[in-house]
């Protein structure tokens, strides 16, 4: 079972790179918006995994919290780039 977490680590770390790249080299704002969205949603897929892996759930709300406002915070800056008018 360990190696599966291993893979399911190690493409989770490919994805957050990737991403990562977009939200820094993203031609408009609203790219950016999306791949900091997409970073917080593989973030908390790593904690999930971890939690998984050692079979705890204490902190399983946390993770909804933290998946919660990351949807939110995304949510009002994609409102914010609409009131501007602006992408760039």
């Amino acid at each position: 079972m360990t190696t599966v977490y291993t893979i399911t680590f190690v493409l989770l770390a490919v994805a957050g790179l990737l991403t990562l790249v977009r939200a820094l080299a993203g031609p408009t704002n609203l790219d950016r918006i999306v791949a900091l969205d997409v970073l917080v949603i593989l973030i908390v897929a790593g904690v999930t995994v971890e939690i998984g892996m050692r079979n705890e759930g204490w902190n399983i709300a946390l993770v909804a919290v933290v998946a919660l406002l990351g949807f939110l915070g995304s949510l009002t800056a994609a409102r914010l780039v609409e009131r501007r008018g602006t992408t760039r």
